[in-house]
């Protein structure tokens, strides 16, 4: 089944990752990744995962795309200007092909929703038939994320970190 907004949202997602790719200036490739990761978010939230939905629309249209403009400005205009060769023909043979082998790959991947998947029938009834009596905590994706999964949460928070910090660090104006 599908809904009225499924088709834009995926065609604006193929425009804006084309133009990405297609474009000569800088600038506007990085604002077109930055619509990307935005339309990305809107598809994680409309599947449910409204915290990767979350991370997406921070770090991915917010914070990636202020660190790109930051890198921009601090640059000169004639090194904004993208001057790359025509892809070859191995490229335009080869990536085409390797997109239709993922499609056919998709087809076996189980059905949103399907009660029967393997997600389903493996580890999500333990958690929330035993999320509760396991960790004392009311919400079930809180129990996940925060017990359950804690060490692979923590292992994900201090990489975003370093990944702050080393931009942070990279983008540090040095004093005359």
């Amino acid at each position: 089944m599908i809904f009225t907004f499924e088709i834009p949202l995926l065609l604006l997602m193929l425009v804006t990752a084309a133009g990405a790719i297609l474009v000569k200036d800088l600038m506007s490739a990085v604002l077109l990744l930055g619509s990307y990761s935005f339309f990305l978010s809107l598809v994680w939230a409309w599947l449910g995962a409204v915290d990767v939905a979350f991370v997406e629309a921070v770090v991915g249209a917010g914070l990636a795309t202020v660190l790109f403009l930051l890198t921009l400005f601090g640059t000169a205009p004639k090194d904004t200007r993208l001057r790359r060769p025509p892809p070859s023909l191995t490229t335009l043979i080869v990536f085409p092909l390797l997109g239709i082998l993922l499609l056919y790959a998709a087809s076996d991947i189980p059905g949103f929703g399907d009660p029967n998947s393997p997600a389903n029938i493996h580890i999500s009834p333990t958690y929330l038939e035993r999320s509760f009596q396991d960790t004392h905590t009311p919400n079930v994706v809180t129990a996940v994320l925060m017990d359950y999964r804690s060490l692979d949460t923590m292992v994900e928070t201090v990489v975003i970190f370093a990944s702050g910090i080393a931009c942070a660090l990279l983008l540090r104006r040095h004093g005359k």
